[in-house]
């Protein structure tokens, strides 16, 4: 802990927070007497934290709210003012009281663990000239609830300077989940007597059409049917229900409470449908091992009927349900098409009208509303993998044809999830040990840094800084906004555009908010024997250098396959959706699923091929995008 002399000889940390949000002018890049500059302000620091006994870290985060900007921006420092500490990936800032050599100045700057030992350097480094001020992320994320110094080394001709900041509690939040579920405390605040299966029908695999009749359109009659996937093999579909405990409320936030605390008091129960694929004949005594499966964005639970071809051809059942805001609307159901009769069943959509235009999308009610947008889709995350909690400890004794044993296993529960899936998969594998193995396909997280590089999403980040009032480009090819973020490795970038220090410090801001439902957050939790990875060579949905973070995040990488799409006949094409697709790397990824979740076995799904490498041969083959010669690429230059 810095002494309060130091506080006081050294420019306050709330003026380095300050000088994060101002608006830069273009500056020339020509650097004078780049080494006799010495720095005056340090951020973050936790002279911007006040003492709270209520929280883990015995700190609770202080930011100025003067002149914070829009009110989505004031209602953000608000939000940031509820937690107990800093960043995991600090957006970092030092002024220099003159001009610096941004690669020189960079190279000076270290955080350590406040009690000794690990210690790591910066990257992504931005240099503003206007203003002296450095601006750089941690080379490693760091680890939660823990104080780190903040150092500049001193030179021949400059001062040093340190601070020491203290890191928020990341996990609590989901881990408070975890053990209400575990402790029943969840189930008794809900009003839910015991978790269990609602079976609502039960159908061959053979001969059975499976339709959606999605819930579309606010009190008009439902869409079309759709067809949601069909298998050849042999096997048993069933569907159903089950009550799990809600936390969220109708803005999708969860309570912020004190982190000293077991959490919030679950809101009420809500029914949820799965759908579950079994493999053909009788079950092993016991029933049969069940993996959960976990769909990607704007899919739904019907995905699970795709995702379990070669698993029950391996004996292995699979089940899945719908992640908050997927599945269209409540009204939606299921119909069933089975030896020349037809079966409606309720499908229990959790989409909502947000944007009050009187239809739902198939994402509608993912994301945070209202004052809580910079949240994004935190706490739905987190909702979501208390879900599957609950579905993992309601299997155990199913009996699903009423003979009187069990069809279904709870015991060594396995999880895959795609995308999406493998996002909140992260989050469920680090927080829940009850998941004995899982597969995180196409993985990345931050989330927003998903949104910011993504060119399928990254209109979600437009109209983010649009509310905020902080789109600085006409340009619609750059998405109205030029933010000019280097990735891992990148040369600074020196002399911003006007309004590009605004949006970084915004992105940042709203990242730190979101961390605790973010997937890298949980990644370190995950026992490496317990996880494999599947990657996509050049994914341009979920693009490589977010996936370096997570699994960099948890070192992960002798778990990681990656799949070389760059080396097929798809290389022009994004690989990211290759497991549900037609490709061979579809059954080739499958294949690799089965066996992990069945036997713990890592397999080269194409042996001596080169097109999956397994494990990755090299983790800088994911720091860049790895897009086609082409590809249009978000400005970050």
């Amino acid at each position: 802990m810095p002494s309060r002399a130091w506080r006081r000889t050294t420019t306050s940390a709330a003026a380095a927070f300050a000088v994060t949000a101002t608006l830069a002018a273009a500056a020339p890049s020509a650097l004078a007497a780049p080494n006799k500059a010495d720095p005056v302000s340090l951020f973050p620091s936790d002279s911007l934290t006040v003492a709270d006994k209520g929280q883990l870290t015995g700190r609770r985060v202080n930011l100025p709210t003067a002149n914070c900007g829009a009110p989505i921006s004031c209602g953000l420092t608000a939000q940031l003012n509820q937690l107990d500490g800093f960043d995991l990936d600090p957006r970092i800032a030092v002024r220099f009281d003159g001009p610096v050599d941004p690669v020189e100045a960079a190279a000076r700057i270290t955080l350590q663990d406040a009690h000794g030992g690990w210690r790591t350097g910066v990257d992504r480094v931005v240099y503003d000239p206007a203003t002296t001020t450095l601006y750089a992320h941690p080379e490693q994320q760091l680890a939660p609830g823990t104080t780190y110094k903040l150092r500049v080394q001193g030179g021949p001709a400059n001062k040093s300077a340190q601070d020491t900041f203290t890191t928020m509690s990341a996990t609590d939040g989901l881990l408070d989940l975890r053990k209400q579920i575990d402790s029943g405390r969840a189930f008794k605040d809900s009003g839910i007597t015991m978790p269990g299966l609602q079976i609502d029908g039960v159908f061959p695999t053979a001969g059975t059409l499976v339709q959606l009749v999605a819930d579309v359109t606010v009190g008009a009659p439902d869409a079309a049917p759709t067809t949601v996937g069909f298998t050849q093999a042999p096997g048993t579909y069933v569907f159903g229900s089950y009550l799990a405990p809600n936390w969220l409320r109708s803005d999708v936030t969860i309570q912020q409470t004190p982190t000293r605390d077991a959490g919030p008091t679950a809101l009420g129960a809500v029914r949820l449908p799965f759908v579950a694929v079994l493999p053909a004949g009788p079950a092993p005594a016991g029933g049969w091992p069940v993996a959960v499966f976990g769909h990607g964005f704007t899919g739904n639970a019907t995905n699970v009927i795709t995702a379990a071809s070669t698993n029950m051809q391996r004996g292995i059942a699979t089940i899945g349900t719908n992640v908050v805001g997927h599945g269209y609307g409540p009204e939606g159901a299921l119909r069933i098409t089975s030896g020349g009769k037809v079966t409606t069943l309720p499908f229990y959509g959790r989409g909502v009208d947000q944007d009050g235009n009187r239809t739902i999308g198939n994402t509608e009610g993912s994301s945070a509303t209202g004052a809580a947008t910079a949240q994004s889709s935190r706490d739905a995350l987190r909702q979501t993998s208390a879900d599957i909690m609950t579905l993992m400890r309601s299997l155990g004794g199913t009996d699903v044809d009423g003979n009187g044993t069990a069809d279904l296993s709870g015991t060594d529960v396995t999880y895959f999830g795609q995308s999406f899936g493998g996002i909140y998969g992260t989050m469920l594998t680090g927080a829940d040990p009850k998941v004995a193995r899982a597969v995180l396909n196409v993985p990345g997280g931050p989330i927003s840094e998903i949104a910011r590089i993504s060119p399928s999403f990254r209109l979600l980040t437009t109209q983010q800084l649009q509310a905020a009032n902080l789109l600085n480009s006409t340009d619609a090819t750059r998405s109205f906004f030029q933010e000019q973020i280097p990735l891992r490795g990148e040369a600074p970038v020196v002399a911003p555009v006007p309004g590009a220090l605004a949006i970084q410090d915004y992105l940042a801001r709203a990242t730190w908010l979101s961390r605790s439902g973010s997937p890298e957050t949980f990644a370190p939790l995950i026992d490496a024997e317990r996880v494999l990875l599947q990657v996509a060579f050049g994914d341009q949905t979920v693009p490589n250098p977010t996936s370096y973070t997570l699994i960099d995040a948890g070192d992960l990488w002798s778990r990681t396959s990656l799949y070389r799409n760059d080396r097929t006949a798809n290389a022009r094409n994004n690989p990211h959706g290759f497991l549900l697709s037609a490709l061979p790397a579809a059954a080739e990824g499958k294949e690799q699923i089965a066996a992990f979740l069945g036997r713990g076995e890592v397999v080269d799904p194409d042996a001596a091929g080169n097109v999956w490498e397994v494990p990755i041969s090299d983790p800088a083959l994911l720091l860049t995008l790895n897009w086609p010669e082409g590809t249009p690429v978000p400005s970050r230059r």
